[in-house]
C-alpha cells in the first residue's frame, strides 16, 4: 500500500543543508496534501472515503466505541466509516474541548456544534465515553507508526491513556500521506497501530 511520497524526502542526503526539521516536513507534507485534494472532484472525494469506510469495516467487529473526528480542510473525512461502525452496533464518539488548554475527551454525540480551534464537536451534555478504537488524523505517517499531526500536542496528550488502557490506534489519511522516510519521534509521541486510505489498511509490526 506503500506509494510515493510528496515531493520532499527527509531520509536522503541534502548537500550543504540541514536534515528536514519535523516543522518543515509537517509544511511540505500539508502543502502536498492539500495540492492533492485540490485535484479530487467532490464525487471523487467522495467516492474515496466510501472506499476508506470498507477499508475500515473489520476493524468494527466487537469492537464497543469508536472515536472519530470531524475532518478540517483536506483531511480525509472518517464520517462514512463512523456511520459504518454504528451500524454494526458500536458507539460513535468525538473529540470535545470543556477548556483549550487541557486534553479533550470523546463524548457520545455527533459533532454538531463549533468548538475551539474550528472544530465542530458534541454538545458537553453528551456522556464521555472511553474509545478501544480511535481514528486518528494526521498529516503524514510512516512505516513504524510515527504520525505528524498539526504540532499542537492535542492527540497525544488525549491518546497516551488510552493506549496504555489498549485502545487501538488507527491513522486515517489519503494514500500519499504515508511516507516513505522516516519521520522524527519525539519522546511523548504516540505510535499509531495502523493507517487506513482509500487504498487499504495496514497494521504496523511492534518488534
Amino acid at each position: 500500500m506503500v506509494v510515493p511520497s510528496p515531493p520532499f524526502d527527509s531520509s536522503q542526503p541534502r548537500p550543504g543543508l540541514e536534515p528536514l526539521s519535523k516543522e518543515s516536513l509537517r509544511r511540505a507534507a500539508l502543502d502536498a496534501r492539500k495540492a492533492y485534494v485540490r485535484t479530487l472532484s467532490d464525487a471523487a472525494r467522495a467516492r474515496l472515503e466510501q472506499k476508506l469506510a470498507q477499508n475500515l469495516t473489520s476493524l468494527f467487529a466487537g469492537v464497543s466505541v469508536v472515536a472519530g473526528y470531524h475532518p478540517l480542510g483536506s483531511e480525509i473525512s472518517p464520517l462514512p466509516a463512523m456511520e459504518e461502525a454504528r451500524a454494526v452496533g458500536a458507539i460513535a464518539a468525538f473529540p470535545c474541548f470543556a477548556n483549550p488548554a487541557k486534553p479533550f475527551r470523546f463524548l457520545a454525540g455527533d459533532p454538531l456544534e463549533p468548538g475551539p480551534f474550528g472544530i465542530m464537536q458534541p454538545a458537553k451534555r453528551h456522556p464521555a465515553v472511553e474509545p478501544d478504537l480511535v481514528l486518528v488524523p494526521l498529516i503524514a505517517v510512516d512505516g513504524s507508526g510515527s504520525r505528524l499531526g498539526r504540532g499542537k500536542g492535542h492527540y497525544d496528550r488525549a491518546l497516551v491513556r488510552l493506549k496504555t488502557n489498549g485502545a487501538r490506534l488507527i491513522g486515517l489519511g489519503w494514500a500519499m500521506q504515508r511516507l516513505t522516510e522516516t519521520i522524527p519521534a519525539d519522546d511523548w509521541d504516540i505510535p499509531l497501530d495502523g493507517f487506513a486510505s482509500p487504498e487499504g489498511l495496514e497494521l504496523f509490526r511492534r518488534d
